[in-house]
C-alpha cells in the first residue's frame, strides 16, 4: 500500500489518517499500542520528508497477514508473525541526519523518536533520491532497552517513560 505525499506540511495529517485506515483494515485497531506507535512513526518520517526535502514523497506501508507465516523480509518473534514496515521514498539525495535537540528546541527529535520506537530503521539510496524505513515487530517476546542522544537506558513500559536529554515521552 502506498500514498503519494505533496511537499506540504498539511500532508502529514493526511498520511496519518491514511495509515490509520490501512492499519484498521489489516486488523490493527486504532487504540492498540502498535497502531499508536506506527502512527507516530508515520508522522515523524513524513514530516522529515516534507520539511527537509521540499519535494514530493511516497509513503509505503507493509502489514503482514497475522494468519500467515513470515514472508521474505519478515521474521517470527515468539510464536507470531512479526514485522510491520514503513518506508518513505523521496527525491532528495541528502542523508537523514539524527540530531540531539537541546532543552526548549522545538525540532530535532524526530529520528531519536524513530530510533526509540522502531525495532529497526535505516535508509538507502534509491535512484535520484533515498528510502528511509523502519520496522516494528507486531509481537515481541523481549523488550529492548532504548538509548539515544544523552539517553538514560529505560525499558519501555507504561510505568517507565523513555528519557532523551532530560525530557521524557511514552507511547500510550
Amino acid at each position: 500500500m502506498q500514498l503519494e505525499i505533496r511537499p506540504d506540511p498539511a500532508e502529514v495529517g493526511r498520511a496519518r489518517r491514511w495509515a490509520r485506515s490501512r492499519l484498521a483494515g489489516s486488523g490493527i485497531e486504532a487504540d492498540e499500542p502498535l497502531a499508536e506507535t506506527l502512527i507516530l512513526l508515520v508522522s515523524e518520517l513524513v514530516t522529515n520528508a516534507v520539511v527537509h526535502t521540499g519535494r514530493p514523497a511516497v509513503l509505503r506501508l507493509f502489514v503482514p497477514d497475522a494468519a500467515s507465516g513470515p514472508t521474505a523480509g519478515e521474521r517470527a518473534v515468539g510464536d507470531a508473525v512479526a514485522t510491520v514496515r514503513l518506508e518513505v521514498v523521496d527525491a532528495s539525495t541528502r542523508a537523514p541526519r539524527p540530531r540531539c535537540a537541546d532543552g526548549d528546541d522545538t525540532n530535532g527529535r524526530g529520528l531519536a523518536l524513530v530510533d526509540g520506537l522502531a525495532d529497526r530503521w535505516g535508509w538507502s539510496s534509491e535512484g535520484a533520491g533515498k528510502r528511509i524505513w523502519c520496522e516494528v515487530d507486531r509481537c515481541s517476546s523481549a523488550t529492548p532497552l532504548v538509548t539515544g542522544c544523552d539517553a538514560v537506558p529505560v525499558g519501555p513500559s507504561a510505568a517507565s517513560p523513555v528519557v532523551y536529554g532530560g525530557l521524557a515521552y511514552e507511547a500510550v
